[in-house]
């Protein structure tokens, strides 16, 4: 029988996917609308952050937010793997762990839209909050 903590951790990876293909569909358009080629061959070394400063910022926005998604969430899916694997993911921790996706995708919302900086960092601020909750939890349940 799996653990309750593993489902909130599967609608963040789900999220994070929803998250790469809005990407996708933002910045090729605008790629395009810059005179980017992308039947022809780029200059070897491209990478995403070479298009800083060439399509519109709010094209880029959701590309820094799947950046983002795969920064502080990798801690919280490791979390969530160690309370699942010692069967200790309590009710609060389960709490904590739907607050985290929950904070994690208004964060998205917000950096993907208006990127309202004061915004997103509290919602930041709050999701790391959930993070350390969950991180004391799994240092209780392994040590």
């Amino acid at each position: 029988m799996s653990s309750p903590i593993l489902a909130p951790a599967a609608v963040l990876v789900a999220w994070t996917i929803l998250v790469l293909f809005w990407m996708a569909a933002r910045r090729f358009p605008a790629m395009k609308q810059a005179g980017i080629d992308l039947s022809k061959p780029l200059p070897g070394g491209r990478r995403g952050q070479d298009l800083e400063g060439v399509i519109p910022d709010s094209a880029n926005w959701i590309a820094h937010n799947y950046a983002h998604l795969l920064e502080q969430p990798t801690a919280f899916y490791a979390v969530c793997a160690i309370l699942a694997i010692t069967g200790s993911a309590g009710g609060w921790d389960l709490r904590l762990a739907w607050a985290y996706v929950g904070l994690r995708v208004a964060h998205s919302l917000v950096q993907c839209t208006v990127n309202y900086v004061p915004l997103r960092f509290g919602l930041f601020l709050l999701s790391t909050f959930c993070l350390l909750g969950l991180t004391v939890s799994a240092l209780q349940a392994t040590l």
